[in-house]
């Protein structure tokens, strides 16, 4: 979840390149940020508890430097402050540490460092890991390198280290389970957590794979494995450019993200539905096609919004493949003994590729010898990498924690995924197929109707904007939107919001419906339409507010709900794309008005890379 960024070069510019790419990362985590730099042989530190912001004016007066490496904080051990930012010192200032990830026995190694006299001034692990490298240094009188090298044969958990010590020779970075890149520039490299920073700095980047160690001068970088051998490496091209990381005029990074998707959606369904007739080209799996279409079962396994996709792909993949499917919280999958056999097929949907709990979900699919399909945004991230196939979204870099654009990209590509598993299996002709490419052809078109018309999902979202709690109700494929829909508005206005199948309002939720909590109906013209109107009405009969998303003028629907957002008309598998759009820019307006930093809403992160 934590941002790390390092730098190490010919250039004196370490500080500010340090501070830029902690700017580039504070989607991951703004409860403190902090800078490390070594002068006259003196490892030296700035801490500074919230945004990046503070750390950048306390850091202003700092010489020009060379090395540097710096952190922004998303709480674990121990709360947000000064004494808990990283980076952390070791006891004896032997060496300095940014840390992302969770030392599972750090109290543990506390206890014997403890024994040997070591005392600590934070409440977090990554103090103790400082100062077990630093202890196994001094006990074994070795260099920086062979002490990470030691130190870590003893580290349960998840990491992605930089440690520098006072004679700034070099950084060495360390990997196991969280991600961690090295730019390689024109006499420099800049080390991050993803490539966010190193964007404009290096044309070529190298993920490091877990396990490995990179030592990193000024004139040279190695990467060995953990029992210290030379491993090499094979750099890639950075391919991202620096409007992925600019506002480029809009208020936000989610509105921004918002108004990218018809760009994004066509780039997900770009030169897959070009195929030659009635077939939607997917490179990425056609050399397991064989073993998708044998498959007894398919479990999908996801979180958050990404968890979301994973339904809206239960629905696609069963009523057209006939295949059943199961989805599961991948933090929960891999806890409850999970049945997996030989021919199951087991899909993992996440935007960054890094997410733990997905990660370990899969990787136990893995080991029981199920086919492992991740559907993933940043391409070389752990989970494509550790997919036996996939489907890359393209949906470019996405900063604003509350994801947007990554979701309909994950829907395009599941949607596509579905029907293309339903015709190879003979269940839909081509014919059918052939009307469902056209459709999903204008989908980015629709989208930007509705992006165009935006004002009126506004107009709709300040009339409820003092409202403190929300219904989001959809059956059907709807469900899964009317969830998200929910989870957006809490997520970042803090408001209080839940998602149900509309049919279960009677068991349960009813009993919450008065004037003070508005229901917002997702509720496209499919085969459940006129049992939706059923479940509007109840609500109303309650005095309930009623706002409705559909995609066609109804005399019924208007005359009963309180408000209504129209969305273009198009088939019934595919309505989730356009009927998300308008829930996502009614919560971005509630959280404005209600003077809400969107694209940093509290207590979370972009990319959870701890369990």
């Amino acid at each position: 979840m934590c941002g790390i960024v390092g730098y190490i070069g010919k250039e004196k510019k370490a500080e500010k390149v340090v501070i830029e790419g902690l700017y580039r990362l504070e989607y991951r985590g703004y409860d403190s940020a902090g800078l490390a730099y070594i002068e006259d042989k003196e490892i030296k530190v700035v801490r500074a508890k919230g945004a990046v912001s503070g750390l950048d004016k306390k850091s202003s007066n700092i010489a020009p430097q060379d090395l540097a490496i710096g952190h922004t904080r998303w709480a674990t051990h121990g709360k947000p402050s000064e004494e808990n930012a990283h980076p952390h010192m070791s006891l004896k200032g032997e060496l300095a540490i940014v840390h992302n990830g969770i030392i599972e026995n750090y109290k543990h190694l506390k206890e014997l460092l403890m024994d040997d006299g070591y005392f600590f001034r934070s409440e977090t692990d990554t103090e103790v890991l400082a100062n077990w490298i630093e202890y196994t240094k001094l006990k074994n009188n070795s260099s920086l390198e062979d002490a990470v090298h030691e130190a870590l044969k003893y580290v349960h958990g998840a990491y992605a280290i930089c440690v520098v010590e006072p004679n700034a020779e070099m950084i060495v970075c360390a990997k196991k389970s969280s991600p961690l890149a090295v730019g390689i520039g024109d006499g420099s490299f800049i080390i991050g957590s993803d490539a966010t920073p190193i964007i404009g700095r290096a044309k070529e980047v190298i993920y490091l794979e877990d396990d490995q160690i990179a030592i990193v001068t000024r004139d040279k970088l190695q990467v060995k494995d953990i029992d210290n051998r030379e491993t090499g490496f094979f750099p890639e091209k950075l391919l991202l450019d620096l409007q992925a990381v600019e506002k480029k005029g809009f208020e936000s990074f989610m509105m921004k993200e918002i108004n990218e998707q018809p760009e994004t959606i066509a780039d997900c369904l770009r030169g897959r539905l070009a195929a030659a007739g009635p077939e939607i080209a997917l490179g990425g799996i056609e050399d397991v096609m064989p073993r998708l279409l044998r498959a007894k079962k398919i479990t999908i396994v996801s979180c958050g919004t990404s968890w979301h996709s994973a339904l809206i792909g239960k629905y696609l993949i069963e009523s057209l493949t006939r295949i059943p499917v199961e989805v599961d919280y991948a933090s929960e999958y891999r806890y409850r003994k999970p049945i997996i056999a030989n021919d199951d097929v087991v899909i993992g949907i996440t935007q960054s590729g890094e997410t733990a709990d997905t990660k370990a979900a899969l990787e136990l699919a893995k080991r029981k010898g199920a086919l492992i399909i991740g559907i993933v945004n940043v391409v070389g991230s752990s989970i494509a990498r550790l997919s036996d196939a996939g489907i890359y979204t393209h949906s470019g870099t996405e900063i604003g924690v509350a994801s947007t654009k990554a979701f309909t990209g994950q829907v395009a590509a599941i949607t596509m995924l579905a029907i293309k598993l339903s015709h190879r299996l003979g269940h839909i002709d081509d014919e059918k197929l052939m009307d469902l490419k056209d459709a999903l052809a204008i989908i980015p078109d629709q989208v930007q109707e509705i992006l165009d018309d935006s004002g009126v999902i506004e107009s709709v979202a300040s009339i409820y904007s003092n409202y403190d709690d929300f219904l989001f109700l959809g059956r059907g494929v709807s469900f899964p939107v009317a969830l998200e829909g929910a989870l957006k508005l809490k997520e970042i206005s803090y408001v209080h919001a839940e998602g149900y199948p509309a049919g279960e309002m009677k068991h349960g939720p009813i009993a919450l419906i008065d004037e003070s909590c508005p229901s917002v109906f997702v509720m496209p013209h499919d085969d459940s339409y006129e049992k939706t109107i059923s479940n509007l009405q109840e609500i109303k009969a309650r005095s309930g507010k009623v706002i409705a998303i559909t995609d066609k003028e109804d005399k019924n629907l208007t005359e009963a709900a309180d408000a209504v957002i129209i969305v273009p008309k198009t088939k019934p598998e595919l309505t989730p794309l356009l009927t998300t759009i308008p829930l996502q820019i009614f919560s971005h307006k509630i959280a404005r008005i209600r003077n809400k930093d969107v694209d940093k809403p509290r207590n979370l992160a972009k990319s959870v890379t701890v369990e």
